[in-house]
């Protein structure tokens, strides 16, 4: 198992946020987490990457626990998270953008991982000298998936990739995942739009009000009554 989330019970203050959730992510998967705002979705991820601590039971990572370690030193063990939001250094260019994300690499590797994110991301080898903050919301995505990418992650934790994006760059983010699952990187996905996140989806988990309250396949939670009633329109 690549991923293992056992009783995760996180506070915001007096404020039980997640409220003993467990789950699994196994290697080659897209596992998706879907729910309402404040169900608990991005605090899970922040938990597993280090940003937040449980009070109780432990997070593994390729059978060890992560569940003290310190996030730069996650990011090292190669599991990777793109925030939500994006979060890019908004004065820096492109490429120092992704520089940064190669901060756990050896000097030796950098180059070759530029170019394959290039490769990947043709939008941002021909914006590579310019500054972050004046990319488009698709091509800053793009950025954040990139500056991931450079830490040769076996996991990549990505936190709502469509948000604020018109439908045609939802459509091309959701085929990058796909080909970035393709090159055999796993996925964890939080997303709002639930549709989409199910349909590449191996397996998926419903959250609400902190808790897990229903699991399956991709393709059986996108015909579940309570799913469709709840996140799908139906």
């Amino acid at each position: 198992m690549l991923l293992e989330v056992e009783n995760l019970n996180v506070y915001y203050g007096a404020i039980h946020a997640l409220k003993g959730i467990s789950f699994q992510v196994e290697e080659g998967e897209i596992v998706t987490l879907i729910g309402a705002n404040g169900a608990g979705k991005t605090t899970s991820l922040d938990t597993i990457s280090g940003l937040l601590r449980s009070r109780t039971g432990d997070i593994r990572f390729m059978g060890e626990s992560i569940a003290h370690t310190a996030p730069h030193q996650i990011v090292e063990k190669q599991l990777a998270h793109v925030p939500e939001g994006r979060r890019i250094f908004l004065q820096m260019t492109v490429e120092e953008n992704l520089d940064m994300g190669a901060f756990t690499r050896p000097k030796s590797e950098v180059d070759a991982s530029l170019e394959q994110v290039f490769a990947l991301f043709p939008r941002l080898k021909e914006r590579r000298r310019q500054i972050g903050g004046t990319l488009s919301g698709g091509e800053q995505q793009m950025l954040a998936m990139g500056r991931a990418l450079m830490s040769k992650p076996k996991l990549m934790m990505l936190d709502e990739p469509s948000m604020g994006l018109a439908p045609i760059l939802v459509e091309q983010v959701f085929d990058i995942i796909k080909s970035l699952h393709k090159a055999g990187t796993t996925i964890l996905l939080v997303e709002q739009n639930a549709q989409m996140a199910l349909t590449i989806a191996d397996r998926a988990y419903v959250l609400e009000n902190g808790q897990i309250t229903l699991t399956g396949t991709g393709s059986e939670l996108i015909h579940s009554e309570q799913v469709q009633k709840a996140y799908l329109g139906g």
